[in-house]
Formats: C-alpha cells, structure tokens, sequence
C-alpha cells in the first residue's frame, strides 16, 4: 500500500504516520518503551548522528524521534499544516513551549483577554519571573491591536473562540498587525482543530494544539503538540529540546488511535452540539447560549467567514438564584459527568464564572455559564436529560 501523504484530510488521517517497511508489519506501530537507542558499529552511530544534527527525524536516544512520537508529529503536521511539530507533555506545556520559542527576558507579549486561565496564570507568574511582560487585549479589538504594539512586543497569543466565552476574533487583521510589527502569531487551535480552522492560512506562525482534547478523544491520556512554519521551527524545536520535552509513548500510542477516527468524530461532535445548542436557545432560564456556529451568536459572522465547522464545545448562561440552584440543575444532569476537561466520548458538563476570572480588558459581566462538551452519545438522550434537569429549576 502507498504511504500516506494524499488523499483527502480523513484519508491522510488514516494512512500517515504509518512509516512503510516498519517491523513488525502490523496495523499500529508497536509500543516502544526506551532510554536508550543501540547501534551496531561507531560508523552507524556516526551516520545517524549526522542525520539527526541535520535535522532529520531519526532516533539517537529515547527522548528524540522515537516512532511513535515521530508518527505523531507527522500527523499533527497533517491536521494543522505548517512545516514540523514537536511533541510535549501536556497541553499547558505546550502553551509555555510555544511562548518560550519566541520571547526572550526583556520582551513584551500580547495575550488574548478570553484565553485559557493557566495560560494566564503562565504569564502572570513564572514568565513574568524571566522578565517577559504580559498585556491582555479585548479579543474583539480586531487590527486595533496596532495600539498595544511595542518595540519590544515578540508575540501575539490569540485563543479562537476564547476560552468559556467563545468570542470570535478576526484573526487575520490581528496577524496581520503582528506580522507586520515583526511578532510572532501564536494560536491555541485545539477548540476548532485544524480541520475546522486552518491557521497557517490565516496567518499564525506557531499554532499550540492539546492532544489530550479531540485528537485523544477518549479521555484517557495527556499530551500536547505545537506545529510551527518553516521559519519559527528551529527556535521552537532548539527550545524544546534544550528543555527536555518529550511524552510518553504509552500516551502517544493512545493518540495515534485517536487521530484515526478523529474526522468521523469531529463531524458527530458538531451536528450533535448544533442540535442540542439550538433547542437550548428556546428554553426558559436559559438567557443564552454561547456558540458561534449559532446565527444568533455575536460571533458568528466571523465563524462563518474563517472557521470550516464547529466542534462540541459551548455554553449556556443561566438565570439561577444563587449557587444553591445552579447545584440543583448540575446535581439533576444523569447523562453528563461533572468534571474539567473535554473533547471525549463522554458529554461533560461545569460550572464556569468568567466574573471570578483575573480578565482585565473583556469583564465578564453575565450570570453564571454551564460549559457543556456534547460526546458522542444519542443527542435526543442528551436533550432529555437536559429537560428534566431545567425543570428541576
């Protein structure tokens, strides 16, 4: 069979990251738990030594292009595109690794208003430490960024839809700016993913995706990625090398199932999140719902003229009397589990309020959220179980 490479977006899904003439020849490259990688003669050491200082993805040692990472990086660079991928832990060192590729002490950063609390917390506290300073912009400001540009400012971190949320930004006049001002464009993809938003073609530079969510799907492994273009992977992967990235490959055998069903899965993840959204928007003590594949979503002109889909990602605000009532409704859900996290088969639903969030620019200034990740389950079952829990309000 031809290697992957070509084909459409499911189909490369499928066959990359399958490195022909592997042994054994099975389906699933077998898992291989190393430190240490042998060689037969000093001359093939030499060889390998070379190709690898040439920046080829070959295994010197079992912290470097291991198959299984390097299968992973193969696909990562298939779902979001740009040049090469490097593989990390989590999906919060992910983030970190992909700020410290392009900062440096005395530098300045902008970061989206809406992002992800830790990113937050990243910057605030152990960046900050290093002398990098962090300003947060309202995620709608659009190329208005112009005015928060600084001499010094080597990045802009921008997370679309915003985290909780969901507001849409317009990418590409923000990167646009950055471009133009000589920073880095650093994007948090792992809402949309690469299949529903093409980053690279809107302008980013270094795009963080968090392998734990959608790519994993199943809820049951750890694991980040950051892709970069041709001209920011060498700062990104000296960086993460000099730090000492790397995952397990128990994890990264995991992910690697995920990815071959990913397209399938996305696509149910949307259709059911867009039902189940829709019927939410026509309920008592639901004052919104925030998702912009909605046409009522302020967003979602935006959405529509970048994003190729949605995922199963949203919130509703509520109209509660008080913790006491929202814990009712949570406590009554029978088909949702409590709990951090999303992109699983498994529809979970939280409690979120962006009012007690440190935002400095946007200020959340609604009632309480539910943000809900809609699984793969039966979205009639979930509609259900939805009801009976508003009526317990």
């Amino acid at each position: 069979m031809k290697e992957g490479g070509s084909g459409k977006r499911a189909t490369r899904l499928v066959r990359s990251g399958r490195p022909k003439g592997a042994h054994p020849g099975t389906i699933n490259l077998p898992v291989a738990r190393a430190s240490t990688v042998t060689f037969a003669t000093l001359a093939e050491m030499d060889a390998v030594q070379r190709r690898f200082d040439a920046d080829e993805s070959v295994p010197t040692y079992g912290i470097a292009h291991m198959p299984l990472r390097s299968a992973f990086e193969e696909l990562m660079v298939e779902l979001e595109g740009g040049h090469r991928a490097f593989t990390f832990p989590t999906g919060l060192s992910a983030v970190g690794g992909a700020i410290l590729a392009a900062v440096s002490a005395g530098d300045h950063i902008l970061v989206t208003d809406s992002c992800y609390g830790p990113t937050r917390r990243l910057c605030d506290r152990t960046l900050k430490r290093f002398g990098v300073e962090a300003t947060y912009y309202d995620p709608l400001i659009g190329e208005a960024i112009a005015s928060l540009m600084r001499p010094n400012t080597r990045a802009v971190y921008l997370e679309c839809p915003g985290s909780n949320t969901f507001e849409v930004q317009d990418f590409p006049a923000i990167a646009r700016v950055a471009r133009e001002r000589g920073a880095a464009v650093i994007h948090d993809n792992t809402w949309a993913t690469g299949a529903n938003f093409r980053s690279f073609e809107h302008g980013a530079d270094l795009v963080i995706q968090v392998a734990t969510k959608y790519p994993g799907g199943h809820s049951d492994l750890l694991l980040g990625a950051v892709v970069a273009n041709e001209r920011w992977w060498p700062r990104l992967r000296d960086s993460a090398r000099d730090l000492g990235q790397n995952a397990s490959p128990d994890d990264l055998f995991l992910a690697l199932r995920g990815f071959r069903t990913l397209d399938v899965r996305l696509a149910r993840h949307q259709s059911s999140a867009l039902e189940i959204a829709r019927w939410l928007e026509g309920r008592p003590r639901v004052r919104r719902v925030l998702y912009p594949a909605l046409e009522s979503d302020p967003g979602h002109a935006l959405w529509k003229r970048d994003f190729l889909g949605a995922t199963g990602l949203f919130a509703i605000e509520l109209e509660v009397d008080g913790r006491p009532e929202l814990a009712r409704f949570i406590d009554s859900l029978e088909g949702f589990e409590l709990g951090y996290s999303w992109g699983g088969f498994q529809s979970l639903a939280v409690p979120v309020n962006p009012g007690r969030a440190d935002r400095v620019v946007r200020k959340w200034s609604g009632g309480p959220l539910v943000r809900f990740s809609i699984g793969l389950e039966d979205p009639a079952d979930l509609i259900a179980d939805l009801e009976q829990a508003l009526g317990q309000l």
